[in-house]
């Protein structure tokens, strides 16, 4: 930490003309949080897929031998197919007549065919700091302990924080989570919990600086986690404490 505190030291002396006033190191609280969630994939309907559900809207099929004497496809592969529908429920089988649910209706209107996935888990990164999902990776150090960050509440290892699940979602996204490879897309289609593992301390360097041209003082901050400058921690030190860095370090 020692020496990434002297790099961004020397960075800012090159880089502006400022001076440093101080400096120091402490923590913000990062909450590692498990989400389970299931996700669709979507792909373009086959002419075979929908030659069938057509099949189905307009005809009374009981049988997937008829609908292969009709499509001139083998048996199997209309099986297969029938199969498939059954499970995500685009037919359904009434007075022993297959028949299009309101989904498969759907569906076909759209060209596109859905199919759940199996439910999976992530973890993602939350800071109460923030307000917000951070995207970065915990370094687990124990030799590295420092004060944790003044405007933290004080009862935050006491308070689980709640999600919106938009905000999760974006979350898993950023992750990559939903993704896409040539004509299928895998999309997160349900948020079914959340579980906050546990809080790690997270390591950022704070600089005050003053620039003597243009009679400003400011704080800069290096957050470890994002592995860059902080706007948001910055912002929030510049609202508190601005009037009191020119009383202590320029008017005292």
């Amino acid at each position: 930490m020692r020496n990434l505190e002297n790099r961004l030291k020397k960075e800012l002396q090159q880089n502006i003309k400022a001076n440093i006033m101080h400096s120091a190191t402490w923590s913000i609280p990062i909450h590692s949080v498990e989400v389970e969630f299931t996700t669709v994939k979507r792909m373009k309907m086959d002419v075979l897929m929908k030659m069938m559900l057509i099949a189905f809207q307009k005809m009374e099929i009981a049988k997937a031998e008829k609908l292969s004497e009709i499509l001139l496809v083998e048996q199997l592969f209309i099986q297969d197919l029938i199969e498939i529908m059954l499970k995500t429920r685009l037919i359904e089988k009434s007075e022993n007549v297959y028949r299009l649910t309101d989904k498969g209706f759907q569906q076909l209107k759209n060209g596109v065919f859905e199919e759940e996935q199996e439910a999976e888990s992530q973890n993602v990164l939350y800071s109460s700091c923030h307000e917000t999902f951070l995207k970065g990776e915990l370094k687990d150090d124990p030799e590295e302990q420092h004060d944790i960050y003044r405007y933290v509440k004080e009862d935050y290892l006491d308070e689980e924080p709640t999600f919106e699940n938009e905000s999760i979602i974006h979350a898993l996204q950023a992750n990559d989570m939903d993704k896409g490879e040539g004509d299928v897309q895998t999309v997160i289609s349900e948020i079914v919990s959340t579980t906050d593992l546990f809080i790690e301390d997270v390591p950022c360097i704070e600089f005050i600086l003053y620039n003597k041209e243009e009679d400003i003082i400011y704080a800069r901050v290096w957050n470890t986690l994002l592995n860059q400058w902080d706007e948001k921690l910055e912002n929030q030190l510049n609202e508190k404490e601005r009037l009191e860095w020119r009383k202590t370090y320029l008017d005292g």
